[in-house]
Formats: structure tokens, sequence, C-alpha cells
């Protein structure tokens, strides 16, 4: 009996920029969330540390990149993804695609979505899951 296993999704030919906006210091999840995604062929842009929501926009625009996931663990998600949302909508780019992951409580979640945001990962979600969504998200 030969059993087929479900292809890994593909990211090939997106361009997705992680950032950290904010002045949380923590990146080792970012940097894992990156190199999946970029397993998975997505062209990925990480900013670095401690970077503004409208350094975050300019990028994200400059870069022509099709999603923004933003990485948060210092419980400033609400005020941080509003303002990266405005600075997008303000650079004529709010179509572009935003994803969070971090410690988000549950409560918050759907605050978030109700804000634009697309997709919500923490850290109890298996990687390979995070990839899938944003396959799907960019699909």
């Amino acid at each position: 009996m030969t059993t087929t296993s479900a292809k890994p999704p593909s990211l090939r030919g997106k361009r997705i920029l992680i950032a950290k906006p904010g002045l949380d210091g923590h990146d080792v999840g970012a940097k894992i969330v990156a190199l999946a995604l970029r397993d998975a062929g997505a062209d990925v842009i990480y900013t670095g540390l401690r970077k503004a929501p409208g350094f975050i926009a300019h990028v994200a625009v400059d870069e022509d990149v099709d999603a923004v996931g933003l990485s948060i663990l210092s419980g400033s998600h609400n005020e941080l993804v509003a303002q990266t949302l405005e600075q997008l909508r303000a650079l004529d780019a709010g179509d572009i695609p935003v994803f969070v992951g971090g410690t988000i409580p549950e409560n918050d979640r759907e605050a978030l979505r109700a804000q634009g945001v697309r997709g919500v990962y923490t850290s109890d979600i298996p990687l390979d899951e995070v990839v899938a969504s944003v396959a799907q998200l960019l699909s």
C-alpha cells in the first residue's frame, strides 16, 4: 500500500515582509516564521527589531510585498497593528494583507481581524499550519 503525502504549500514568487514593530526585543519567533516562509518558496524581507509602523509601511511599499507579517510579543499589538494599517492606507497600500503573530490573547484576536488583519498566529499553532494559512491567504 502506498500513501501519498500532501504537497507542502508553495509561496514561490511571493514577497513577504516580516517586521517587529514597537520596542519588543525578542525576534526568534519572527526569524523562525521567516525561514519557514522562505523554505516554502517566498522571498522574505526581515526588517529587524524595533521598527516604527511608518517605517514598516514604507518598506512594504518600496519592496512591493504581497503581505506583511507583524511579530508582536510586547502586548501592544492592538495599537501597533492599528498604526501599521493606518500607515499602509496613507501610502495607498491598504490592500496589502497583514497577518500577526506572537503573544495575542484570545479576546484580542477578533478585534484584530475586525481592523483588517487577515491571520492571527500564536505559538500554539504548528509552523506548517502557519505556512499553509499564509499560502492560502496569498492564493
